[in-house]
């Protein structure tokens, strides 16, 4: 007689565990994500890597603008402290039809306590970092409601501690006849009568023919 061959049951496969990404804000992201996709159709919402590929913010009765040149490549970050002690980073151009959002970083690299109080000043420069004739507002609310500014206060940063402003534009163009405006660099001072730096966007400042841009004042980063 044959022995009896026994099946031993499968062992069960791992279960890969999957983190979520909880995307903070409620306000300037759902904008975005209305301006992207008003009807809710489920459509992905433009990124800020295809920004410079996005139409503008036009009527489809608007004949199609020139966008220009590719955006020009954003530098590498530096370990590097800049002799003012505090290095200013941009972060990434978030998109959708018509709206603009960037945040900027600034990092106590130096030994010293810095201090910070109210709104950065700043200046959009063209691809010759000639300065352009664009508007700089104290606050967000001209521009959009979905982006809050808490308003101009002391802010103090130890070393090695960061506070960032949030910076707010349109790219539509009403007026056809008028050349759009395209920002390459940014010119910011932290705080008055304190040196300036120029940035690189990750992405160009497509103003269309708004020609302003909202600014929040500086906010200390939370603690990691």
């Amino acid at each position: 007689m044959s022995p009896i061959r026994r099946r031993t049951a499968p062992s069960a496969l791992p279960v890969a565990a999957v983190t979520a990404l909880v995307v903070s804000g409620c306000g300037l992201s759902a904008e975005l994500e209305r301006e992207a996709d008003p009807g809710r159709t489920g459509r992905p919402s433009v990124t800020a890597a295809s920004a410079g590929a996005e139409p503008p913010g036009l009527s489809p009765s608007d004949p199609p603008i020139d966008t220009g040149p590719l955006d020009p490549p954003a530098p590498m970050p530096s370990d590097s402290c800049p002799s003012s002690g505090v290095r200013i980073e941009p972060g990434p151009v978030s998109a959708a039809m018509g709206l603009r959002a960037m945040g900027v970083t600034l990092t106590n690299c130096g030994r010293t306590t810095y201090r910070l109080a109210g709104y950065p000043k700043l200046q959009v420069l063209d691809e010759h970092r000639e300065p352009l004739d664009v508007q700089i507002l104290q606050g967000t609310e001209p521009i959009t409601t979905g982006q809050p500014d808490s308003g101009p206060k002391p802010v103090t940063l130890k070393p090695g501690e960061s506070a960032m402003t949030e910076l707010v534009w349109r790219n539509t163009v009403t007026d056809t006849t008028t050349t759009a405006v395209n920002g390459t660099y940014l010119r910011i001072t932290p705080a008055k009568g304190g040196p300036s730096e120029v940035i690189t966007p990750q992405g160009r400042i497509d103003l269309g023919n708004t020609g302003r841009i909202g600014t929040t004042a500086w906010e200390k980063t939370p603690a990691p």
